[in-house]
């Protein structure tokens, strides 16, 4: 039993960690108001109320008194791994957040509400001078963070911290080394074989009946509408303002139809996740995934391995050809599995084919830790972006709008966020393995439509736990083995194999 001591500070540790989760959804309203509503002209000032909630939060998370409570149950014997995952969060936070400072916190809020909007403005303009000035404060505020925070090695693991705990640079260099030469070979021999037409999903699909389909693939993924929405933005997101109220957001193109589908599917598998986590985790820092990878690993698990699937497509073309009966004319299941599963070396990441993906991860991955370690100046991305996206892709953008201002993470501070991509497919592929061995009827459910039992496998397994699991225990947790880039690269050559009649390699 708890001491009475211990059990009058945890309590005391809840309440103060609800105030800071209540600060952080509150300045998460502000921020996707900022990304869906926000006219231009609000911009200076809803900065100015970002950085006032993010000195709140500053000062909750550093307050003498929570470090004082969780340093002292940091070595407690406690009740429950709920209870230890919430003691151990609230300290490594307290640790982090101490080595910083409010003001610096304030800075960084009030640099990046800016930054987002001459993001958005450089990009619609495709003119990276615009964004330039803001993205050289941003290095620098990295790499300021990176020297308070502390590192062992190189700087940017004082980043990737944020976003996968417990993950080092040299652990994600080690993954992508054994990954690369594997997605490149498989590439070269998928553009050896003959092409996949995928000329129909570039006719004329109506964004009112996109946005009907859309909405019918949320419900029958199991999204709860009562308790979230979808919007429209710039670039798709998934964001949580309160246990029962997970927004999502898309973009439409009446000329190619994969954008808003694939991409409104992809963050619902975000917002199941967000939905699904355990009540008592409720208004807690529990209530959130635990390390972006894993989250990732939901949102491509629904996009790739359900959505993309051969049995799924069996199931859902019907209703596309019901809805779209010009653009899908002469068009069968088994064409549609084939167009959705083009591999083609392309531009825009968000868009790009499951196999291919990784290497968009990589190139960003570069240019991060090369801005981070000061080989190279941030006026030199455009540049440097192109050098690697011909080496790696094989394809060159024409200008900065389809090149280094096509993702919005950067402006908003997120240098260090890239790589979670990259793990989220290792994660979806090794759950995938473990979710065919447990359901050995998986595919055939798929293919009537039947995806209440694997929402229910995720459920038990992956999102009720929240944060109360590190990434790393929980994939040891759920498939008995560490993360591993096997699984992946299994599944890209035994699906591509198939599909593109590649011959085996000798």
């Amino acid at each position: 039993m708890l001491p009475q001591t211990n059990e009058s500070q945890l309590k005391e540790l809840q309440e103060l960690d609800r105030r800071i989760t209540r600060l952080t959804r509150m300045k998460a309203v502000l921020e996707w108001d900022q990304e869906t509503n926000l006219p231009p002209d609000g911009v200076l000032e809803r900065s100015e109320q970002l950085a006032l909630l993010e000195g709140l939060i500053y000062e909750a998370k550093t307050s003498p008194h929570l470090g004082a409570i969780s340093t002292g149950l940091h070595e407690a014997t406690l009740p429950s791994d709920i209870d230890r995952a919430l003691v151990d969060r609230l300290f490594r936070d307290f640790q982090r957040a101490s080595k910083l400072s409010q003001e610096f916190a304030e800075r960084r809020a009030r640099l990046v509400g800016v930054a987002q909007s001459a993001w958005a403005q450089a990009r619609r303009d495709s003119d990276f001078q615009q964004f330039a000035p803001y993205l050289r404060q941003l290095v620098d505020l990295a790499r300021e963070t990176a020297d308070r925070v502390g590192y062992t090695e190189e700087p940017y693991d004082a980043l990737l911290t944020e976003y996968e705990p417990f993950t080092t640079t040299r652990e994600l260099r080690q993954v992508f080394d054994e990954l690369e030469p594997g997605v490149s070979r498989l590439t070269a021999r998928i553009q050896e074989a003959d092409p996949i037409d995928a000329s129909f999903l570039y006719k004329k699909y109506p964004r009112d009946r996109q946005e009907a389909v859309v909405r019918e693939m949320m419900n029958l993924l199991g999204f709860d509408s009562r308790a979230g929405r979808l919007d429209t933005t710039a670039h798709p997101f998934c964001t949580t303002l309160g246990g029962r109220d997970v927004r999502i957001t898309t973009r439409w193109d009446e000329n190619f139809f994969n954008m808003a589908f694939f991409g409104a599917i992809h963050e619902t598998g975000h917002a199941l996740y967000e939905q699904g986590f355990d009540p008592r985790l409720a208004e807690t820092s529990l209530a959130a995934g635990t390390s972006l990878g894993l989250h990732e690993s939901q949102s491509r698990f629904w996009e790739n391995m359900v959505a993309r699937s051969r049995p799924f497509a069996e199931y859902c073309f019907p209703l596309l050809r019901r809805h779209f009966p010009e653009s899908l004319a002469g068009v069968d299941p088994e064409k549609w599995y084939r167009a959705v599963n083009k591999v083609e070396p392309s531009l825009i990441r968000v868009e790009a084919d499951e196999v291919t993906y990784t290497l968009h991860i990589l190139l960003r991955f570069r240019l991060e830790t090369a801005l981070l370690n000061g080989t190279l100046n941030p006026d030199e991305v455009p540049g440097a972006w192109n050098e690697l996206s011909q080496k790696l892709l094989g394809v060159q953008p024409e200008n900065d709008a389809e090149g280094c201002l096509q993702d919005i993470h950067w402006a908003m501070g997120g240098i260090g966020y890239f790589p979670t991509y990259a793990l989220g497919n290792l994660y979806a592929a090794q759950f995938t393995e473990r979710l065919r061995q447990s359901s050995p009827d998986w595919e055939a459910q798929l293919q009537i439509g039947n995806l209440a039992p694997t929402l229910a496998w995720l459920r038990t397994n992956i999102h009720r736990h929240g944060a109360v699991y590190p990434a790393g225990e929980l994939c040891r947790r759920v498939t008995g083995q560490p993360l591993s880039a096997r699984p992946f690269l299994t599944y890209l050559t035994q699906k591509y194999s198939e599909l593109y009649a590649l011959k085996p390699e000798v």
